[in-house]
């Protein structure tokens, strides 16, 4: 894979390109595709957004998100667009099976595949250019670092900024987590010399909640959460009849996991959720504790070191099950 910045010259010859990212994608996700979308149609370049599945309401909002492209709902158009490409532009995932249905087609396309990224251990063998960076605290700071080293942060607009700031806020928990570095800083500031009100962005992402989103957590914290004080852990466990009980959309758990952090004393925090297909875990943890070598280890996942997520074709009990039993041998670990 050749650095990122081998690729700068080819920004100056009109292309066709696609810009993808994870299943389900998140704040991070959405802001990073549509802040380089917004950045490479000034540039005069013919390009996409194209999703794996769906995205949670509350960022419909997003400049863009209205041309965004959701593959499981647009196959045969999704499938010509990427057939059509010069480059993939492939967004905060490190492998390509995190595309879920997609991987195939991106595979199968002659298109020169272009990561950007940070998370750990990425398969840079499946792509032509690309960086990847654990160190940073989002891709949208990744994205923020393409337009300027490539010399175009003239370019950075409103929509730009917006886009940027989404990633940047929702990946750094509102900028508490310690991948918040003082450039993250410096990037909010420009972006806010540009005009960008960062308040109205808040409102937009965590102030559009339904009713039976917030019965369901209640639920969840008084039915399905069990504390460890004597492992430093807390784990909830959803089924499927949840689910279908308060008529969740997507995004309606994003986050939950963290209010296990908040609990005094835990150290690592898991959430699984009865999903159609599998059933879906995400980790957090605090301090030396890496979840994300514990995803790997266990649950067949992965991700950063205080934030990562995995799956098991288990029942949601046995799963739950199944981990408790594993945190058993860490005990050392979560309680020194």
């Amino acid at each position: 894979m050749l650095h990122i910045q081998e690729f700068f010259p080819k920004l100056n010859k009109p292309f066709k390109g696609v810009i993808t990212c994870h299943q389900k994608p998140d704040g991070d996700a959405m802001g990073s595709s549509l802040a380089l979308f917004h950045f490479l149609k000034q540039l005069g370049h013919d390009v996409k957004v194209i999703a794996p599945t769906n995205w949670a309401n509350f960022l419909d909002w997003m400049p863009g998100v209205d041309e965004v492209i959701d593959f499981e709902a647009n196959r045969p158009l999704s499938t010509q667009i990427i057939n059509d490409a010069d480059f993939v532009f492939c967004l905060d995932f490190n492998i390509l099976h995190r595309t879920k249905h997609l991987e195939p087609i991106i595979v199968n396309s002659k298109s020169i595949k272009i990561l950007i990224d940070h998370h750990q251990q990425p398969d840079t063998a499946s792509f032509g250019f690309g960086i990847s960076d654990v160190k940073m605290s989002s891709t949208c700071e990744m994205i923020y670092d393409f337009i300027v080293q490539s010399g175009h942060s003239n370019l950075i607009n409103l929509d730009i900024a917006a886009c940027l700031y989404t990633g940047l806020m929702t990946d750094t928990g509102s900028f508490r987590f310690p991948s918040t570095t003082a450039s993250v800083h410096k990037i909010v500031a420009h972006l806010k010399e540009l005009g960008l009100q960062h308040s109205i962005i808040h409102e937009n992402i965590y102030d559009q909640g339904s009713e039976a989103r917030l019965k369901f957590m209640g639920n969840a914290f008084l039915y399905r959460m069990q504390v460890f004080p004597e492992l430093n852990t807390a784990i909830m466990a959803i089924p499927k009849t949840d689910i279908y009980k308060f008529e969740l959309r997507t995004g309606d758990t994003e986050g939950l996991v963290n209010y296990l952090l908040s609990i005094h004393g835990i150290r690592l925090a898991a959430i699984v959720i009865d999903r159609e297909e599998e059933r879906k875990w995400s980790f957090r943890s605090k301090g030396l504790f890496d979840v994300n070598i514990f995803a790997r280890t266990h649950f067949e996942g992965g991700g950063h070191a205080n934030a990562a997520g995995g799956r098991s074709s288990k029942s949601v009990d046995e799963t739950a099950q199944d981990f408790i039993e594993i945190i058993k041998t860490y005990k050392n670990q979560l309680t020194q």
